[in-house]
This record gives structure tokens, C-alpha cells and sequence, in this order.
């Protein structure tokens, strides 16, 4: 969807909240077309901001970025594309773009409850560059204003909710209602079963718990007898938070909860960035432009120079 806001404003509005984009720039023209260069857009995986002039050279342009996001391609992509017929555009000329894929973070945190701890929570992770979704029942209980990085998620079925907004995200568990976090629990720990041996997307990243070290016992004995191990019961962290972090004031434990998951986001983002390209060279090479100067005009077809980000 097409949304009012210029390139630069919605650059930082995606940074802000940490949605992957791709920064479209028109780095060179000949003949006519419909901008000039340094025109740039902005593509995200459900909108789009500003333009490059419309028209089917714009529909490509972002079919070919979304692919990217889709495929978590991040770093740069060159195109060539002549105005012809097979774009259905008369203009006569071509374009030449280079598509900047930037990854944002892909560190997603679901918060369940929107009670003090929650609230003074908000008021740090909402600094930082996470994607967060924020859950309650009371519809009441959420501020005004959230952070850009925030989407509220008013349910009455948290626990219904919880295993499809958290696949592939850190949960942590923040309500006012000891049977409503121990449903939550059971709910998580249900999708880590059901989806073992599955891509670990399809799982929550962590799962915390907020409570006494007595409260952790008693859930444990009950999550055992509803059939789950010890080993599965592990997968939950309770008390949640730095232990070497005193306080008991809500601020206090926000800063506890939040030292913890910067590191269990850090450790999760190196992870999942073992297996990247060793490569040295990074960016767009010189041969690289000189091959797409040298693309014949007149083949219709859109000529890419891919470079993953290293």
C-alpha cells in the first residue's frame, strides 16, 4: 500500500522500529522516463513510500525488493530496466536502480501483560531497535502513546493468541493473573513440542517468566504433571531477569528484564549469522557496474548484480 510519507521520513521510521526495507535509488537515466536520477522510494513487505515515477517499472521494482526481503537477501541488487513493451511503458528509455536491502532487526519481542513492570519495560526496549508486540485483555491498561517500535495487541484470549505471535520471537510473560501466565506457559511449551525437529522459526526464541523462585517451583511441578519433562520445563525462564540486578521497584525490574534480553537477542543474532558468507569483499564491485553499463537495452528483461551483505 501506497502511504504519504517522503523516502527519508519512512528510512527512519523503519529504522526506528526495526522492519526490514529496501531503499530504492534511480542511479542513472537515458531517454525519456518518468524521474530522474537520485529519485528514490522506499519498499517495505506491506507498503510503500514515495516513487520513482509509477507505471509497471515501478511494479517490478518492487516485486523484485519484496523477493529480497522474502528471501532475507540484505545488501545490494542492481537492475537494468528498458522502457519497452515488455514493461508496457512507451517511453523509449531505461533505468537503472540499485535496490539497498537493509535487514532492520530481526529481533521480535512479545510482551504479555501491560501491567507497571510492562509499562516501565516499554520505556527502555522502546529505545532500542526491536520489533514488539505488546498483549493484554484490558484494553484500559495500555498507554496513550507507545514507543514507534510497539503494536499493541488487545485479545481476550492471550494464551490462544500466543503461538503464532510468538514464532521465531522472545516471550516473556508479564500479566497480573498467576492462571493466565501458567496457561501461557502451557501454550509455549505445547508449540515447542508440536514443532520439533521444524524450523526453529516456528518456536518462540525464549520464553520468561516473571515470578518468585517459589512460584518457578510450583509451575514446574504443574507443567510436570500436565506431561511435560524437565528437559521442555527448561525452555522457561523463571525468575526472569539479571540476578546480579537488585531492586524490586518496577523500573528496577525492567532493567533487569531488558540487561538479559539484550544478551539472549545478541546471542540469538550471532546464531543465526554463523553460517553467513566469509567473504572479504563487500558492497558493489567495479566490474560489477561495468557489466550492467555493457546490458543491451533492447533484451526487455531486467539484468541484476546481486551483492549479499557480508
Amino acid at each position: 500500500m501506497m502511504q504519504q510519507l517522503p523516502w527519508h521520513k519512512a528510512v527512519a521510521d523503519c529504522e526506528n522500529r526495526g522492519e526490514p526495507y529496501v531503499l530504492v535509488t534511480v542511479l542513472g537515466v537515458t531517454g525519456s522516463v518518468p524521474r530522474e536520477p537520485a529519485s528514490k522510494m522506499v519498499i517495505t513487505g506491506s507498503d510503500t513510500y514515495d516513487t520513482i515515477g509509477g507505471g509497471h517499472l515501478e511494479y517490478k521494482v518492487i516485486e523484485r525488493a519484496r523477493a529480497r526481503l522474502d528471501a532475507r537477501e540484505y545488501g545490494f541488487d542492481l537492475a537494468h530496466f528498458p522502457l519497452g513493451a515488455s514493461l508496457g511503458q512507451c517511453c523509449g528509455g531505461s533505468v537503472a536502480v540499485l535496490l539497498e536491502a537493509h535487514g532492520g532487526s530481526e529481533a521480535h519481542l512479545v510482551v504479555f501483560g501491560a501491567g507497571h513492570v510492562a509499562q516501565a519495560l516499554m520505556t527502555v526496549v522502546g529505545q532500542l531497535p526491536w520489533q514488539i508486540t505488546w498483549v493484554d485483555s484490558r484494553a484500559e491498561t495500555f498507554p496513550q502513546q507507545v514507543p514507534a517500535n510497539v503494536t499493541v495487541h488487545h485479545t481476550d484470549d492471550p494464551a490462544g493468541d500466543a503461538p503464532e505471535l510468538c514464532r521465531g520471537a522472545h516471550a516473556l510473560i508479564l500479566t497480573h493473573n498467576h492462571a493466565l501466565d501458567f496457561d501461557l506457559c502451557w501454550k509455549l511449551l505445547e508449540q515447542h513440542r508440536q514443532d520439533q525437529g521444524l524450523d526453529q522459526g516456528q518456536v518462540p526464541a525464549s520464553i520468561g517468566l516473571i515470578g518468585s523462585q517459589t512460584k518457578a517451583v510450583r509451575f514446574q511441578q504443574r507443567l510436570q504433571q500436565r506431561g511435560f519433562s524437565e528437559e521442555e520445563i527448561r525452555n522457561i525462564r523463571c525468575p526472569v531477569g539479571r540476578s546480579d540486578v537488585p531492586g524490586k521497584r518496577p523500573m528496577e525490574v525492567a532493567v533487569s528484564i531488558s540487561a538479559e534480553m539484550i544478551t539472549l537477542v545478541a546471542e540469538h543474532r550471532t546464531g543465526e549469522r554463523a553460517d553467513s558468507s566469509k567473504a572479504t569483499r563487500r558492497g558493489l564491485q567495479w566490474n560489477q557496474l561495468k557489466a550492467l553499463q555493457a546490458q543491451e537495452p533492447q533484451t526487455g528483461q531486467a539484468i541484476g548484480i546481486k551483492q549479499q551483505a557480508g
